[in-house]
C-alpha cells in the first residue's frame, strides 16, 4: 500500500497522483486528507504557502463531488487571479481520471460572459476571486445556494487585501449545512472572526507552530547605512550568481526604481506592482517563471499569488509594517521541501524589529556581513570557472574551430585560461576595486 493509498484516496485519484510524480504526502496532506474524507466537518488548517495545501483540500473535494450532477457543489475562494488559475490547473490535473468533473476559474480581467457560459455548461467546482465572484452572484450568473463545500484558501491574504465584506456576502448566500475548510498561513483576528461566524466547531490542524516561518527557510539580516541599501542589494546578488529571487519593497515607486536601477546595472530584473496592466503583469510573470528574470522586484500586494517553487532567495529591501507580512514574504522561498534564504537589509535603527519578528516566527536570524568587493570577485571567479567546466559543447562550434585556432595560435593553455576568465572577471574587478565596506559599524552586535 502506498502512502497516498493509506490516506483513503480512491483509485482514480491515486492514478493522478502517480502521473504527477507525488511519492510522499506532505504534512498538511497527511493531516487534512483523512479528516476531510472520513467526516463532514469544518476545518481550520494553518500551514505555510508551498506546503501542498491545494492537494490537501483538492483530493478530498474531488472524491466527494457527485460527477453525475451538473450542480455547483464546491466553491474555492482565493486572493488573486494567478492563484485562482494555479488552483484550477492543479484541480484539473487531480481530476483527470474522473468522468464529467468540470472545474471553472472565475476572476477579474477576463470576459464575464465567457465565464458565465462555462458555468452554464455545468461546473461542479468553481475556483474564484472574491471580487469577481460577488459580481457574478449579484448579476445572477452563478448559483452557489446548493454547494456542499466551501474552501477559503490563503484566508489571511484575502482579508489583508480588503475582501472581508465580499467574503461575508458570498458566504451568506451559501447553505448553513455546508462544510467550510479554511486554509491560512497565519491566524490574525480577522480570520478568527470569519471562522467564528461561518464555521461550526471546526477541527484544527497546524503544520509547524502557529504563525511560524517555514523550517526550510534560513533568516539572515544585514545592517547598512541608509544610503547603502541599493549597493548592498547588488553585493548580495553578486555573491549569489545563480540567484532566483523576489525582492520586496514597500511602495510601488521604490519597486519600479529598484527594478530600473538593477536593469540599468546589467541584472536580469523586472518590476511587479499595482500600476502595471494585467497584460504587463502577465509578461513579467511569464519571464520570471522561465527564469529570464532572475530578480523580481515586487510590492506585497502584487506578489500575492506568485506560485513558483524554485525561488532561492527572498530579499527584504525594506521591512514591512506587519510581521505577518514578513511571514508571507519569507514563505515564497523554501517551498516544496527545498531550502531557501530570506535576507533582510536594515539600518541600525531597525534592529529592534528583528527581535520582534524572531519572537513571532519562532526562528532566529543570523547577523551577517555584506561581503567585501574582493570576496565577491573571488566568488565570481570560481563561479565562472565552474560555468566553463559544466558548459555543454555546441556541435556547431566545430565548424569555426580552424579559424578560431588560427586567431589563438601561439597562446599557451595557461595564458588562454587567464584570458578567457579575464573577459568576465575584469567587469567585477573594475567595479569592486577600492570599494568601501558597507557594513554598519555595530552590525554584528548582540541584540540580547
Amino acid at each position: 500500500m502506498t502512502k497516498f493509498e493509506a490516506l483513503g484516496l480512491q483509485k482514480s485519484l491515486l492514478d493522478a497522483v502517480a502521473d504527477l510524480g507525488f511519492e510522499t504526502p506532505s504534512e498538511v496532506q497527511e493531516k487534512a486528507i483523512p479528516i476531510l474524507l472520513e467526516s463532514e466537518t469544518d476545518l481550520v488548517a494553518l500551514a505555510q504557502t508551498g506546503t501542498g495545501k491545494t492537494a490537501a483540500f483538492g483530493f478530498p473535494l474531488i472524491q466527494k463531488i457527485d460527477s453525475n450532477s451538473r450542480t455547483t457543489q464546491g466553491l474555492i475562494l482565493s486572493p488573486t487571479r494567478e492563484l485562482c488559475l494555479q488552483i484550477t490547473k492543479e484541480m484539473q490535473a487531480y481530476s483527470k481520471y474522473e468522468r464529467n468533473i468540470n472545474v471553472v476559474a472565475i476572476y477579474g480581467g477576463a470576459s464575464i460572459t465567457d465565464q458565465a457560459r462555462q458555468i452554464k455548461r455545468g461546473a461542479q467546482i468553481i475556483v474564484a476571486t472574491p471580487g469577481r465572484m460577488k459580481d457574478m452572484i449579484s448579476r445572477r450568473l452563478v448559483d452557489i445556494s446548493k454547494i456542499d463545500y466551501c474552501i477559503l484558501d490563503e484566508a489571511d491574504e484575502m482579508l489583508n487585501m480588503g475582501f472581508m465584506e465580499d467574503i461575508k456576502d458570498i458566504l451568506s448566500g451559501t447553505p448553513n449545512d455546508k462544510s467550510t475548510w479554511l486554509f491560512s498561513a497565519t491566524m490574525p483576528k480577522e480570520v478568527s472572526i470569519i471562522a467564528k461566524k461561518f464555521m461550526n466547531s471546526p477541527q484544527e490542524i497546524t503544520v509547524g507552530a502557529k504563525n511560524s516561518g517555514a523550517s526550510t527557510v534560513q533568516h539572515e539580516y544585514y545592517v547598512v547605512g541608509g544610503r547603502d541599501r541599493y549597493p548592498a542589494l547588488k553585493r548580495l546578488a553578486d555573491t549569489n550568481p545563480d540567484i532566483f529571487s523576489v525582492i520586496f519593497c514597500r511602495t510601488k515607486r521604490d519597486t519600479q526604481k529598484v527594478a530600473e536601477n538593477l536593469i540599468e546595472d546589467g541584472y536580469n530584473a523586472g518590476a511587479l506592482h499595482g500600476d502595471l496592466s494585467q497584460n504587463q503583469r502577465d509578461l513579467v510573470m511569464n519571464s520570471f517563471r522561465k527564469r529570464q528574470i532572475q530578480m523580481l522586484v515586487a510590492t506585497d500586494v502584487a506578489a500575492r499569488g506568485i506560485d513558483v517553487d524554485d525561488i532561492t532567495h527572498v530579499i527584504n529591501y525594506q521591512l514591512p509594517d506587519e510581521i505577518e507580512t514578513y511571514t508571507h514574504r519569507s514563505g515564497r522561498t523554501g517551498r516544496a521541501g527545498k531550502s531557501g534564504i530570506s535576507m533582510v537589509i536594515i539600518t541600525r535603527s531597525e534592529q529592534r524589529k528583528i527581535k520582534a519578528i524572531e519572537n513571532k516566527i519562532n526562528q532566529k536570524f543570523i547577523a551577517k556581513q555584506i561581503p567585501t568587493g574582493m570576496e565577491i570577485c573571488e566568488i565570481q571567479l570560481y563561479h565562472l570557472a565552474n560555468k566553463i567546466k559544466d558548459t555543454k559543447i555546441n556541435a556547431d562550434v566545430e565548424n569555426y574551430l580552424p579559424a578560431i585556432n588560427d586567431v589563438l595560435q601561439g597562446i599557451d593553455r595557461e595564458e588562454l585560461i587567464k584570458k578567457i576568465v579575464s573577459v568576465e572577471f575584469t567587469r567585477f574587478s573594475n567595479y569592486y576595486n577600492k570599494s568601501k565596506d558597507l557594513n554598519s559599524s555595530d552590525s554584528g552586535r548582540d541584540r540580547d
